[in-house]
């Protein structure tokens, strides 16, 4: 089965483009105020009209309440809806019945204790996403550029399905691929040249890191 790559908290066309040209299955909008990625619904929804058919478009929030889910939903149109913050399952539930959209939950991940409580939202959430815990002080759930000890993702059911974040960059993603083996990765951070700010270069260079690494595998 192919790596299943998103590139999340696109901003731009030509960073958008950079990502579907290197084969990106999922395109990530952000919609939280904190962030440096953070967008607006409307222009969230004009660029994923340039990834229609080419990729998944995904919307990212953190408890986020019903009425900017309602706008985002309305505006973006997004394939599906990730939850970075404290929802519960029965809200992961509701959510999904409101929308008829599928929902990707994540996990703030430290240590092997923090994945005990996939098991609440397994037939719950349509997929999951392993994240790093934020550092001391930080207000984002995610994008903070650290990585967590992947070698715990290796006790999980082979079966589940879920994207690898946290820290990813070109130059350890093929150490990330080998000790983790996830069926999909996301990356933000890694791709920037500032805060915020997407390069297209960079997400060349990740995609021909992830090839080199596929490759390196498979021989």
């Amino acid at each position: 089965m192919a790596l299943d790559i998103k590139i999340c908290g696109l901003k731009t066309e030509a960073a958008l483009e950079a990502a579907l040209a290197g084969g990106a299955a999922c395109v990530g909008f952000i919609f939280f105020a904190k962030s440096p990625r953070h967008i607006e619904p409307a222009e969230a929804g004009r660029l994923r009209q340039l990834a229609v058919g080419r990729a998944k478009a995904v919307a990212v929030t953190v408890d986020a309440s019903d009425e900017t889910l309602d706008a985002i939903v309305e505006k973006m149109r997004p394939d599906i809806l990730q939850l970075h913050g404290s929802e519960s399952p029965e809200h992961v539930a509701s959510l999904k019945a409101r929308y008829g959209i599928p929902v990707m939950k994540v996990f703030s991940v430290r240590g092997a204790s923090d994945l005990e409580a996939i098991s609440l939202y397994r037939g719950v959430a349509d997929r999951f996403m392993f994240d790093a815990k934020p550092p001391a002080g930080s207000e984002l759930p995610g994008g903070n550029g650290i990585p967590f000890d992947w070698t715990i993702l290796g006790r999980l059911d082979p079966e589940l399905d879920y994207l690898l974040s946290g820290g990813l960059n070109a130059g350890n993603i093929g150490e990330a691929l080998r000790l983790a083996n996830p069926p999909g990765i996301d990356i933000s951070s890694g791709v920037e040249s500032t805060p915020g700010v997407k390069e297209p270069a960079l997400i060349e260079a990740f995609f021909r890191a992830v090839r080199a690494a596929e490759t390196s595998r498979a021989a």
